[in-house]
């Protein structure tokens, strides 16, 4: 009898304890990040390993080009995942498919302390966490005077040295709106004018680039003097010719902005946002761009002059950057492609 007592209290408290314990095991929670993989082991050392210490959660990736991933994302009807980094204009993309959720500000304080340019770069969606820019690069031992606009590109001492980003690529099609400004007209209005700047210009291009390390290799063949560029290549493009420089344009250059985005279905949102606030606080950027993995966007972030000069950085550069409408240069990209490549054959 005693023995079957015992038994029986054994097994209530047994039973009570599994009961209270479940309710924790439920509440350890995951977050679902849809990003590129690059830096994936400073990016595990200096954020994602502070934020689970953080938030007591698992975090799982999707990972992928832009293109692979949002195609994804669309086919789940934007669900699976929680926090979402884009390019600009894959997230435009996203945005006029309904992928994203509406972004509430007020839940990420340390949007406060963030460039104006990056706080609300598409109209009530996800931050930039970062910035980049699109100019020209040229070889200063070679070219002379130095470039310092974007109508330089069609100068006649530029003949058969120059690099074009292939028109699919992300800078591609901001050539055919530079090639309209020098024709003095809008290319989303006058494709026609933007084109015939483009067929002006071709007789200075040897080739069309689709990735970085071709635009490099053609640097360090000698084949180019100069190209059009996104400035995370400016690093790799010295190391190979150290006489590379970037072009201060009067103009401007053009701004890049990588953003993040809460997924109209994603399962953790609360947590995307805790996230997202780590990512843009002061702490969190300052190390992200002393170690070589992002351009800081929270205005707190103090880099010394070696440190700066190869990301966009600083109020006084981010001021004169030039931005760009991805939602007219997403529709009107399809029929550049075309006129694009019958000028180049391709």
């Amino acid at each position: 009898m005693r023995n079957s007592l015992v038994k029986a209290l054994a097994l209530a408290v047994s039973a009570t304890t599994m009961m209270s314990a479940a309710p924790a095991m439920a509440q350890t929670k995951t977050l679902t990040i849809s990003w590129w993989g690059f830096n994936g082991e400073k990016l595990e050392q200096y954020l994602l390993a502070p934020f689970r210490e953080q938030c007591g959660c698992e975090i799982v990736f999707e990972t992928g080009n832009n293109g692979e991933r949002l195609n994804k994302l669309q086919i789940r009807g934007g669900a699976g995942v929680d926090v979402a980094y884009f390019s600009d204009s894959f997230s435009q993309q996203g945005i006029e498919a309904g992928l994203f959720q509406k972004f509430d500000a007020s839940k990420v304080p340390n949007l406060a302390n963030v460039y104006d340019l990056a706080k609300d770069p598409q109209g009530g969606y996800g931050p930039a966490y970062t910035l980049g820019r699109v100019g020209i690069v040229y070889d200063a031992a070679k070219v002379n005077p130095p470039i310092t606009s974007w109508n330089d590109l069609w100068r006649a001492d530029l003949a058969k040295s120059l690099s074009l980003p292939g028109i699919t690529t992300t800078a591609g099609p901001m050539v055919v709106v530079k090639a309209g400004e020098h024709q003095g007209v809008d290319a989303f209005a006058d494709a026609d004018g933007a084109f015939a700047g483009i067929e002006a210009l071709k007789p200075n291009v040897v080739k069309n680039y689709n990735t970085g390390s071709e635009m490099i290799n053609l640097f360090s063949t000698g084949e180019i003097t100069a190209a059009i560029a996104q400035d995370f290549t400016l690093a790799q493009i010295k190391a190979a010719v150290p006489t590379v420089e970037w072009a201060d344009l009067k103009e401007g250059s053009i701004a890049t902005v990588n953003t993040v985005n809460i997924p109209v279905g994603a399962a953790e949102p609360e947590l995307a946002y805790q996230f997202i606030n780590f990512l843009l606080s002061p702490e969190i950027q300052q190390k992200l761009a002393e170690e070589g993995v992002d351009a800081p966007v929270n205005k707190d972030v103090k880099l010394t002059p070696e440190q700066a000069s190869l990301w966009t950085y600083g109020a006084d550069l981010i001021a004169g950057l030039q931005t760009v409408d991805y939602a007219k240069m997403n529709a009107a990209k399809p029929g550049w492609i075309d006129r694009w490549n019958e000028i180049f054959g391709q």
